[in-house]
């Protein structure tokens, strides 16, 4: 961009600095404002610019609107920039430059169509720009239109082989479609023509996974991993993977690799252990959570499992300091645990407060229950 604004300004400027009066009394305020725009002085060439007489014989209008448009521009002033490009582009005599600032401004601004036109008026001088191509089809594929945007990437691939932006953000495109199959292959392509980016792997492994190809994600995230290391990114992807086939202690092992790396997966972790049975491990997770009400909430749900009621029972303090026996999935829970140790009394305080259909009909049952330990305590054994 900076390149192309440089190019354009030299020959825009047109004359050597001793060319700015003609007759060392008229300034040429068109070179001036020129060489103030490539030096980066923009209050200058406006004012340079300001000093213009459009109606004056022998001046270049296209020249002044163009160079009006660039200042604007490099101002982040995109309304005037437009208007200056417009007035460039509709002279008929606009160098091509002129409508690739009109489609960066328009697409700055939003306006997908009016950005495609102006690419397309450039005609055959921007077809070997590749930024001009993957504009045009960013442009198609914001306004909805993935067929273009699709045919716009072909079309750069086959201008420009050898850059792989186009393979790539066409892999992207894919995924977001639903294409995953589609995407993978080309995915595979793009890796084979680059090294590739972290982004790349985890999202080509994600259309993995997600089109059901679990072991070929499965093995293409586990080569992931071995040249990003350090990424949580893929460990994660590779874990729901391994969820998916049923595989819980790999991707329980996976998290906790993981959570060295980035605490907040500690949590995940741990729940993962869980469910996989390794309560210990899990309490052992948990522990080490920061997090308080998670870790409260986390650690009443292992010590159910533990079937460990009067260690559950004993966080009812706990879980009052952090608000979180306003939760009734928690309350019943607790209320559960002091039944199962035989304090009655207190659990029927917790299952009066439940309003909820589904747990008021689990603390109707649960009241049997205390009524039939009550009059037969040996059946509570």
């Amino acid at each position: 961009m900076k390149l192309l604004i440089n190019m354009t300004l030299c020959l825009l400027l047109g004359v050597s600095v001793s060319g700015w009066a003609a007759d060392n009394d008229e300034v040429d305020y068109l070179a001036l404002a020129a060489l103030m725009l490539r030096d980066g002085n923009l209050d200058r060439a406006m004012v340079a610019l300001d000093q213009v007489d459009l109606q004056a014989d022998g001046i270049d209008v296209v020249r002044y609107w163009t160079l009006l448009g660039m200042a604007h521009m490099q101002r982040d002033e995109l309304e005037p920039a437009r208007d200056a490009f417009r007035k460039a582009a509709d002279s008929g005599a606009a160098e091509p430059a002129v409508f690739v600032y009109l489609a960066q401004v328009n697409y700055k601004l939003e306006d997908y169509q009016a950005t495609i036109d102006a690419l397309d008026r450039a005609g055959d001088s921007l077809a070997r720009v590749p930024s001009a191509y993957q504009m045009k089809a960013q442009s198609y594929w914001l306004l909805k239109q993935p067929v273009m945007a699709l045919a716009t990437l072909e079309q750069g691939s086959k201008v420009f082989p050898d850059d792989a932006n186009f393979l790539r953000r066409r892999v992207f495109y894919l995924v977001d479609l639903g294409l995953y199959k589609e995407a993978v292959a080309e995915g595979r392509r793009y890796l084979q023509l680059t090294q590739g980016k972290l982004e790349d792997y985890v999202a080509i492994g994600n259309a993995l996974r997600a089109s059901g190809e679990l072991d070929e994600a499965a093995e293409f995230l586990e080569e992931a991993q071995l040249q990003f290391p350090y990424s949580t990114d893929v460990k994660k992807v590779l874990a729901h993977v391994y969820l998916q086939r049923e595989e819980l202690s790999a991707a329980a092992d996976l998290l906790y690799r993981a959570e060295l790396l980035d605490p907040k997966l500690m949590a995940e972790a741990a729940e993962l252990y869980r469910r996989a049975g390794q309560i210990n491990r899990a309490l052992s997770i948990n522990s080490r959570l920061s997090d308080q009400p998670e870790k409260f909430r986390q650690r009443l749900a292992l010590y159910l499992e533990l079937q460990n009621y009067e260690q559950a029972a004993a966080m009812e303090m706990p879980l009052r300091r952090v608000g979180l026996l306003e939760d009734e999935d928690l309350q019943y829970a607790i209320a559960y645990a002091q039944f199962k140790i035989g304090e009655f009394g207190a659990a029927e305080r917790h299952l009066s407060a439940l309003t909820r259909p589904d747990l008021f009909r689990k603390a109707a049952e649960l009241r049997r229950a205390i009524q039939d330990c009550q009059e037969d305590s040996w059946k509570c054994l």
